[in-house]
């Protein structure tokens, strides 16, 4: 209280009178001025300078090239540096990416708080929500799962790749009224790479109760039968479609006997309770690497490597057939899943004797590029073979989207494309001929 009024005291006695102190404050406020307006002249120097670099960089001044190297060095390293830190799983504003100090390596992994009772609860919630179907003019409402991962591509050209390959997903999801989802965020970190796919899925099924069917689909593989449409009718009885052969499977144990590079699964508690299981072999680190061990020990052909997802449901299936097959369709009457090394180059073949909506070797319903990494650093194929073949499937597809709009591409490996009929003035005539959407319809009610 003393300290208080003495500065009450010493405030009232100064006041009106003209002290030293004054001075003082009108010479500081002079100098803070004087100050002021160098720095404002440094500002103006340093925009002049910054000018002179950008019209040099843009009209060709050749002024102070010395700096002006140093400055464009100083802009690629930063550059660098700022796509090393997207390419990082680091993010020094997260305090969780400091230590994983809840990690128990002798806890079991799940992908979330065990569900028991989804069918009745999403037909509660379809029952009170009339305005989202699950089925929609008779069709069971598909969404569509693909994804890449968050970081840029270590190889530039195949970012372009996924571009074309989301592109592709686009049209054929567009033609046959599929939802689509591309996913770019691991939603766990526990389960990256291959094993991305299922928190995913699983997180897919709980948002989405008005969705019948999950249709994953990996980022290498490309429709290349645009009119052909999923028979699921076929699959009343079934909660996961996946290509496969029950004697690879069954008979041999392969690790190829099935393919996860393209799959379905049904929106209910069954999928749910799959994924539960399937998803302890994935946790990076030790964990992965022990279960790899045993895939390989159980599953003839296998690599000597870390587990992956699609030998970890081969196992499953093989191990535990009594309690998981009766819902499972392998489907090999068409290519849910095609290996594109004995597919693109009889592209021309397929064009010459045979026509899109047929699916199966004839015209391929889907070209997947397994073994590919056009984003990645490493492949089992030589990256230029790769890519080259994704351009062929790409516009082997493409050609037959295009055909409604007149054009198609000057070559399969030429992205430029030219007019193949002449404009006319009843174009209605074109759209009941090529539309891709009547020629599925038409297929579906011939098949029926």
């Amino acid at each position: 209280m003393g300290k208080e009024n003495g500065s009450l005291h010493n405030r009232s006695s100064s006041a009106g009178l003209p002290t030293t102190t004054t001075n003082s404050n009108s010479k500081n406020r002079r100098g803070r001025q004087i100050s002021k307006t160098f720095n404002n002249v440094k500002i103006t120097i340093l925009c002049g300078f910054v000018t002179i670099l950008v019209l040099r960089g843009t009209i060709g001044v050749n002024l102070i090239s010395s700096d002006s190297d140093a400055v464009n060095q100083n802009m690629i390293e930063e550059t660098n540096r700022i796509i090393a830190e997207i390419r990082s799983d680091a993010d020094p504003s997260d305090p969780d990416d400091k230590d994983n100090t809840f990690f128990n390596p002798n806890a079991t992994f799940t992908l979330g708080p065990k569900i028991s009772d989804w069918d009745s609860d999403r037909k509660a919630w379809l029952n009170q929500n009339p305005e989202y179907p699950s089925f929609i003019r008779g069709k069971a409402r598909i969404l569509l799962l693909t994804g890449s991962p968050p970081k840029p591509c270590d190889n530039p050209i195949g970012d372009h790749y996924l571009l074309k390959s989301i592109k592709n997903k686009i049209d054929y999801c567009r033609l046959h009224g599929i939802e689509i989802v591309y996913n770019m965020a691991h939603l766990d970190m526990e389960l990256a790479g291959y094993w991305a796919k299922l928190p995913m899925i699983r997180r897919l099924m709980l948002s989405h109760p008005e969705v019948e069917w999950i249709w994953w689909m990996d980022s290498d593989a490309f429709f290349t039968d645009m009119v052909f449409e999923l028979p699921l009718s076929k699959y009343d009885d079934y909660n996961l479609v996946i290509h496969g052969y029950p004697d690879l499977l069954f008979e041999q144990k392969s690790w190829i006997a099935i393919n996860t590079g393209s799959f379905l699964f049904r929106n209910c508690q069954w999928s749910l309770d799959l994924l539960d299981v399937w998803a302890p072999m994935g946790p990076k680190g030790l964990v992965r690497e022990e279960a790899g061990k045993i895939l390989t020990a159980n599953l003839k052909g296998r690599p000597a490597f870390e587990a992956d997802d699609q030998s970890a449901l081969i196992y499953l299936l093989l191990s535990k057939k009594e309690k998981w097959m009766d819902k499972v369709f392998l489907e090999n009457s068409y290519y849910l899943h095609g290996y594109w090394a004995g597919l693109v180059d009889r592209y021309e073949e397929m064009i010459e004797k045979y026509h899109p909506g047929l699916g199966d070797e004839r015209w391929p319903f889907v070209t997947h590029f397994v073994g590919c990494k056009p984003c990645g650093s490493y492949g089992d194929y030589p990256v230029e073979r790769c890519l080259s073949s994704m351009e062929r499937a790409f516009n082997f597809a493409d050609n037959q989207v295009l055909k409604l709009y007149g054009f198609r591409h000057r070559g399969l490996l030429s992205p430029k494309i030219k007019r193949i009929r002449n404009e006319t003035v009843t174009p209605l005539e074109f759209v009941d001929q090529f539309d891709i959407r009547r020629h599925s319809t038409e297929s579906t009610e011939s098949k029926s």
